[in-house]
């Protein structure tokens, strides 16, 4: 009997298809995928699967040339699907009337956005900036975000898909760093028989801290998992089966633990808000020479005061002979599987919106596409980026109940 591979790509797909084919919509949305141009960003927003069923459900798609290159898919299989393929930039904003991209746009393409245009994207609070948000309000754009979105069980789901990637990912980082090629101690993260184990702490107890100790278990490290909320400890301890070491991340836990720690992972961070910064400087200056640290909220403005944003062309630089990582869109190192992800969850959206008949209908009766709003009408929907930028904001329920 032949046992074949699953095609693990595809069953999150296949399982959408069956669920979602229907008759057509109420309205046709023209979807917008222009090609990433930020941050060596490698992910697109829709597979050719994806596609597919928003063209069963009478939607169109415009995709700009080469658009899903990066993540390994190509114009022919976006064509096949349905996809029109667009040969710049500017074609694609003129004809779709919804971008769904995964950075936030850069100024050239916020330039390009029309009023009424509705952009579904990430924000990265950690650069998000004031110019950047009056734009989109002055411009009457929809804005929804990424970080914003949250359902009715209280679930981000965006989010969780890529913290998920990032925790996993961001051991295999800390463990390649920590050779001696690369500038690290020379040392394993599992042991082997008769010598210890590399330390990994973890800051944070949440769906990136969880998936990071999860793989880091699996490697055989030692790990230690630090945060204020007991009640995210204790679910982590009791999830991985007390295999881990938990302590609230006071000033004498972090200083002990980073003396001693290989890696650290900082995955510290409050949804919708920026992350706190846990470490200072001078914790930092005692860990010993060649650990690694890998920030992965340093797009909502990292966790360690040593941190500043790096790329995938320029991942690490060295502070205190410790290595540091803080790449921002770190899933986009693996963009075929982070785009599978993303698909997954934004397709079920963009059919809702087609389904309500339009986006104000749709924010209506959605609950997680109203608190992924962030710009609406003109007016900043957010209480937290208000603060952030001291800026006048409403609430988006008072915006649709009032017919803006």
């Amino acid at each position: 009997m032949d046992i074949k591979p699953l095609k693990t790509e595809q069953i999150g797909i296949q399982t959408l298809e069956k669920r979602l084919m229907k008759s057509e919509s109420k309205i046709s949305l023209k979807i917008g995928l222009p090609k990433e141009v930020s941050n060596d960003e490698r992910r697109i927003s829709l597979t050719p699967g994806g596609v597919s069923i928003l063209k069963a459900n009478g939607h169109e798609v415009f995709m700009e040339q080469e658009a899903g290159e990066e993540a390994n898919f190509s114009d022919q299989e976006f064509a096949d699907a349905g996809a029109e393929v667009a040969y710049s930039i500017e074609e694609v904003y003129k004809k779709a009337n919804l971008i769904a991209k995964v950075a936030p746009p850069t100024q050239e393409e916020l330039e390009l956005l029309d009023n009424n245009h509705i952009l579904l994207s990430a924000l990265h609070l950690g650069n998000a900036t004031e110019k950047f948000i009056n734009t989109l309000i002055n411009k009457c754009i929809t804005a929804i975000g990424f970080e914003f979105i949250k359902g009715e069980d209280k679930e981000f789901p965006i989010v969780r898909m890529m913290h998920e990637i990032t925790g996993s990912m961001a051991v295999q980082v800390g463990a390649h760093y920590l050779e001696k090629g690369e500038g690290g101690q020379g040392i394993m993260l599992g042991g082997i028989s008769g010598i210890p184990p590399a330390t990994v702490v973890i800051l944070g107890a949440g769906i990136t801290a969880e998936y990071a100790a999860r793989t880091a278990l699996g490697y055989g490290a030692q790990v230690f998992v630090m945060d204020n909320d007991l009640a995210r400890l204790r679910h982590l301890e009791n999830a991985l089966d007390r295999r881990i070491i938990t302590a609230t991340a006071n000033y004498q836990y972090l200083s002990s633990a980073l003396e001693h720690a290989d890696v650290v992972i900082g995955a510290a961070m409050q949804e919708g808000e920026r992350a706190p910064c846990l470490v200072s400087e001078p914790m930092v200056a005692n860990m010993k020479a060649g650990s690694v640290i890998v920030d992965t909220v340093i797009d909502q403005g990292g966790c360690i005061a040593t941190s500043r944003a790096t790329s995938h062309s320029m991942p690490t630089y060295t502070v205190h002979d410790v290595i540091h990582y803080c790449v921002p869109n770190i899933p986009s190192n693996v963009a075929r599987t982070a785009t599978y992800a993303l698909n997954n969850v934004l397709v079920p959206y963009l059919l809702a919106i087609g389904d309500a008949g339009g986006i104000k209908e749709c924010l209506w009766s959605n609950t997680a596409l109203r608190n992924g709003t962030y710009v609406y009408k003109k007016h900043l929907t957010k209480k937290s980026l208000a603060e952030l930028f001291d800026m006048p904001f409403r609430e988006i329920e008072m915006l649709i109940a009032s017919q803006i």
